[in-house]
């Protein structure tokens, strides 16, 4: 591992346009969103130069550290304030740089009728120099910085249209409940710095050799909990709809690209913790095949298109985490989805963005039809997204989801066959519920307003879309060329272990896949696209629609067993601390107050009764003078 001088720019750059754009206000409004779009532009060329710096050395010297300042220095606990650039690294450095520039480019025009245009790429900025710090940080108490900077960036851009009671409430329901996930993440830093002494990477790796499994195993579940807040994985996994309040560019860059697959990068940058607490490795595949089939069940009854992308991508972090959880053999794979699910997801929410901007801003998808004859460049760019997520040969998708599909099966015993056959289920649903995405946005009879005159979006907004596009077709091919993305990972997640019991070849799997992928869309057509397609009333709808509408009651779930119990709590702590805490203190006042009323009775102001005390005294002290010498 050598070091390094120039990785700082890589924060810096997005951090100083973020801070020159809120502070000079109103100024910057006529080029604030230029500079902010340049300096991310250029964050993006660093990492492209750090990348080719990085093919230029021996595999074992890519690694580079940069140390900014010593941070914490109390007896023996040290922690630097360092960055870390590695083979994972630098992965994140350029999805993060790369896709955020290319929203940046579709945001100037998205945002160009809002007065508060400038303030929204500040957030923007200051999202990415957050982001890259959490995922160069080279600590876990760095990479909290970066992970509380997310979490700010996200509250704010969420609620960017504040004046909606409604966009205000979510960004402030997604802001609490990334801090309950975010509580795991710092009670993972305190066990590993009781117990091993150390919080950086490398320290925490070189003690876990040594260490208890009761120790690595409260570390790995406390991580699990950190990550399923920001990756809106189970049980944290309400949020993420709500979040889609934010202007559209907001969720493609923080909802589906960066911010919620930080999860998957803290896992399998802990991967060392992980492989030696197979309870806490359990409980990671646990709750990515509960997420996949959650999000893809909640994806079929959405009419809303942003929210049906929203489970979508709840659904598709799932598939990444199963294969993080499924440790040496998944995690390249998850990270391979992850890289591929950025290029894909992001070009289809900017696709319904631009939707959106030529609708009149219209969600309802039921409200849509016929969009491919006014919106070709939207059409087929959101299309080549779709056949990548649901997994079509030979797009992105189709490499990456298998692989992970694939690895579930070869898992052993019956946890093989159950995870594969999840991951297998949650294949086809997914292919239902994006196959009706398509069908109902642009390929189904007309359906909107009078008002409503589609059209498609300016240079700025397609060109990005394109860009995006051209990832969802070449990347999965790119990344398995000669096993490209694994022998890549390898010296920060370790060799890629080979499935000692194949339970299904990986022809059998790709067959399966797509025999999933058939029948989903298959059903979708039929359903959607050969029918008529009308408004249905709320009350005619099945049971399932109408609890998948509401995301499976998980807001009901939350209110009853969480914040109804939490109110009638705080009611009742309240009210001791009214009736034992503030009581005993009015008593003691009450008691004082009736003393001095007592005492103040004797204070008349008469000389007379003065008197009459004292010669009342004067007879009790002779009393007792003659009681005592008797």
């Amino acid at each position: 591992m050598v070091t390094s001088t120039s990785l700082v720019y890589l924060i810096a750059l997005p951090l100083f346009g973020s801070a020159i754009l809120l502070l000079a206000g109103r100024r910057s409004d006529k080029w604030g969103h230029l500079l902010a779009t340049a300096l991310s532009a250029s964050s993006f060329g660093v990492g492209l130069y750090q990348l080719s710096q990085m093919l230029a050395r021996p595999t074992e010297e890519r690694a580079i550290t940069q140390k900014l300042f010593s941070w914490i220095n109390v007896g023996t606990f040290n922690v630097d304030a360092g960055l870390l650039l590695d083979q994972l690294s630098i992965c994140f450095v350029l999805l993060i740089t790369g896709v955020g520039t290319l929203i940046h480019i579709y945001s100037i025009s998205y945002m160009s009728h809002d007065e508060n245009r400038r303030r929204f790429f500040a957030f923007l900025n200051l999202f990415i120099a957050a982001m890259l710090l959490l995922v160069l940080g080279d600590s876990y108490l760095n990479l909290y910085v970066g992970w509380e900077g997310v979490g700010l960036a996200s509250y704010l851009l969420i609620g960017f249209w504040n004046q909606k009671p409604a966009y205000a409430t979510a960004s402030k329901k997604a802001f609490v409940m990334n801090r309950v996930g975010d509580m795991g993440l710092s009670f993972a830093i305190m066990i590993a710095f009781a117990t091993l002494g150390t919080v950086s990477f490398s320290g925490v790796q070189e003690a876990s050799h040594t260490a208890s499994k009761a120790a690595l195993t409260g570390i790995g579940i406390m991580l699990l909990v950190a990550a399923t807040g920001k990756s809106a994985q189970f049980p944290l996994q309400a949020w993420l709809g709500d979040a889609m309040a934010g202007p559209t560019p907001v969720s493609a860059l923080i909802h589906a690209a960066t911010m919620v697959t930080a999860g998957v990068y803290l896992i399998v940058r802990s991967n060392f913790i992980f492989d030696a607490a197979p309870t806490a490795q359990l409980l990671v595949v646990i709750v990515g095949a509960i997420t996949l089939m959650f999000g893809a069940l909640v994806g079929t009854a959405k009419d809303d298109i942003k929210k049906a992308l929203a489970a979508s991508t709840m659904s598709q972090i799932g598939y990444m985490v199963l294969g993080a959880g499924l440790g040496p053999a998944g995690y390249a794979f998850a990270i391979m989805h992850l890289l591929t699910h950025g290029f894909f997801k992001a070009g289809m929410f900017l696709g319904a963005g631009s939707v959106m901007h030529g609708m009149n801003d219209q969600v309802d998808m039921r409200r849509y039809g016929a969009l491919r004859k006014f919106m070709p460049i939207t059409f087929a760019t959101f299309g080549l997204g779709y056949l990548a997520i649901i997994g079509v040969p030979p797009f992105a998708g189709f490499y990456s989801k298998d692989a992970i599909i694939e690895t579930a099966f070869n898992a052993g015993g019956v946890k093989g066959i159950l995870l594969g056959s999840t991951a297998l289920l949650g294949a086809a649903i997914t292919a239902f519920y994006m196959t009706r995405v398509m069908v109902l946005t642009f390929t189904s009879k007309e359906r909107w307003e009078d008002d409503q005159h589609p059209h498609e979006s300016p240079l700025l907004m397609w060109l990005p879309m394109a860009i995006l596009a051209i990832g969802s077709v070449t990347t999965g091919f790119l990344f398995t060329r000669g096993h490209a993305l694994v022998n890549w990972l390898a010296p920060v997640v370790g060799e890629h272990a080979e499935d000692e019991k194949v339970l299904l070849q990986p022809v059998v799997v790709s067959a399966l896949a797509l025999l999933a992928v058939v029948i989903g869309v298959a059903i979708a057509i039929r359903k959607y696209q050969l029918s008529d397609v009308e408004k249905v009333a709320p009350q005619n709808v099945s049971f399932f629609t109408r609890i998948a509408r509401k995301d499976l009651m998980q807001d009901s779930f939350n209110e009853a067993v969480f914040m109804k119990p939490g109110q009638t709590l705080t009611a009742l702590l309240v009210q001791g601390d009214e009736k034992v805490v503030d009581g005993a203190v009015r008593g003691v006042g009450t008691m004082a107050l009736g003393a001095g009323s007592a005492l103040r009775k004797t204070q008349t102001g008469f000389a007379r009764s003065y008197a009459a005390l004292i010669l009342i005294g004067a007879i009790v002290l002779i009393a007792g003078i003659w009681v005592v010498t008797q």
